[in-house]
C-alpha cells in the first residue's frame, strides 16, 4: 500500500511517499482502507521527535474509512461499514480502565503517534474503537474526533463549565480552540476568544465567541480585566503552554479553573504560588477522552450541534504541503488528507 511515512525525526523533507506493508490485523482487530485522515499538532510534533515513536512511523490520528477486514472475534462491525476511529488505544485491563478512565491507562497510548496511523491507504484499529458514520455525513466531516474530544474533556469532564460562566479560549485558529468555542458556547458560557488575526477572529465569531481579542495588538491578560471589570474569567482553555501560561493565570477570577491540553511554546509555565492559594485557583491536566466521552462528542456532531471545520483537503502524497500549512498556522479548521 502507499503511505507516507518518515524513518527518522526531522523536518518535512523527512516525509517520503513510500510502499510499505499492509497491516497485520489481530482476531479483535478491523482493517480501514483510509477515506480521510486530518491532520493535528500532534503530527508535528511526533515527525519532530517526541519520545515513544517507533520507526519507521506513519502519522494520522483522525481516521475515518471503510472496513476491509475483520479479525475472527470481531462481532459488531463488518467489512463495508463506513466507521470512524476513536484514536484513545488503552488495556481495557488496567485499574484505571476498570474505573472508565482509558486515557489514565497503564498502556495508554494514541493512534497515529504510538502506533501507526491514518497517513496511508489502509489503517489497523480495535474493533471496540469503531463507531458507524451515518450515510449523511462525509468521511472528511466524520475525520475529526481528536480535537473535539480533547475540548469536551478539558472543559466539560475536567473543569465543568456551567451556565452563564465566562470562558476564555486561547489561539482560536487551532482546531482544539476551534471544537472549544463551539462546546463551552454548547455550555451556556460566554466566550472570549483570542487569535492572530482579524480573519481568524471573525471565523472565531461565527462558531459562537461573544467576545474578540487580537493578542497582536493587546495583551489579552490586560484585556480581560477591561472587558470583567477586574474580575477575571471563570475558565480559561490553553494549549499553548510557555509564552502565555503568566498572562492565562492572570487572567482567571477568584476560584477560576485553568485547564491545559498542551505545550506548543514550551512546556514549563511560571506562577506565583501565591496568586495560586490566594485566589484559590484550580489547575486541571487533560488528555485525550474516554469512551464515554467519545460516545457523547460524537452524538452531538452526528446531531449537528458540534460542527467539524474542514478548511482544505490534500491528495496523502501532498502530507508534506498540509504539515507546512498546519506549521505556519495559516489555516482555521481541520486540514485532511485523502488517501
Amino acid at each position: 500500500m502507499k503511505a507516507v511515512i518518515f524513518y527518522k525525526h526531522g523536518g518535512l523533507e523527512e516525509l517520503k511517499y513510500d510502499d510499505v506493508p499492509e497491516p497485520t490485523i489481530s482476531e479483535t482487530e478491523v482493517l480501514i482502507r483510509v477515506k480521510a485522515c486530518a491532520l493535528n499538532h500532534l503530527d508535528l510534533w511526533t515527525r519532530r521527535g517526541i519520545p515513544g515513536v517507533n520507526m519507521p512511523h506513519i502519522s494520522g490520528s483522525d481516521v475515518a474509512g471503510v472496513i476491509e477486514k475483520v479479525g475472527a472475534k470481531v462481532t459488531n462491525v463488518k467489512p463495508g461499514d463506513r466507521v470512524v476511529v476513536n484514536p484513545t488505544l488503552s488495556c481495557g485491563k488496567c485499574e484505571y480502565c476498570k474505573m472508565g478512565e482509558d486515557p489514565l491507562c497503564d498502556e495508554f497510548k494514541i493512534l497515529g503517534e504510538h502506533t501507526d496511523g491514518g497517513y496511508a491507504e489502509f489503517c489497523k484499529a480495535p474493533e471496540s474503537n469503531c463507531m458507524l458514520i451515518p450515510q449523511e455525513f462525509s468521511f472528511e466531516e466524520a475525520a475529526a474526533p481528536l480535537v473535539f474530544l480533547t475540548a469536551w474533556r478539558m472543559l466539560v469532564s475536567r473543569a465543568k463549565v456551567r451556565l452563564g460562566e465566562d470562558v476564555l479560549v486561547l489561539g482560536a485558529g487551532g482546531g482544539v480552540a476551534s471544537a472549544a468555542i463551539q462546546i463551552a458556547k454548547l455550555s451556556g458560557a460566554r466566550v472570549i476568544a483570542t487569535a492572530s488575526t482579524e480573519t481568524k477572529l471573525e471565523q472565531a465569531k461565527k462558531l459562537g465567541a461573544d467576545i474578540l481579542i487580537n493578542y497582536k495588538t493587546v495583551e489579552f491578560d490586560k484585556e480581560i480585566w477591561k472587558l470583567t471589570n477586574k474580575r477575571g474569567v471563570d475558565v480559561v482553555v490553553e494549549n499553548i503552554g510557555e509564552v502565555t501560561w503568566k498572562q492565562s493565570i492572570r487572567s482567571l477570577a477568584r476560584n477560576g479553573r485553568l485547564v491545559t491540553c498542551g505545550a506548543t511554546s514550551g512546556p514549563v509555565g511560571e506562577i506565583d504560588i501565591r496568586v495560586l492559594f490566594w485566589k484559590q485557583l484550580q489547575i486541571w491536566g487533560s488528555t485525550m477522552s474516554n469512551k464515554r466521552e467519545f460516545a457523547e462528542v460524537m452524538k452531538l456532531i452526528w446531531a449537528r450541534k458540534l460542527k467539524p471545520i474542514v478548511a482544505r483537503t490534500f491528495p496523502l502524497r501532498d502530507a508534506a504541503e498540509a504539515q507546512q500549512m498546519l506549521e505556519n498556522r495559516d489555516v482555521f479548521g481541520k486540514l485532511v488528507l485523502i488517501p
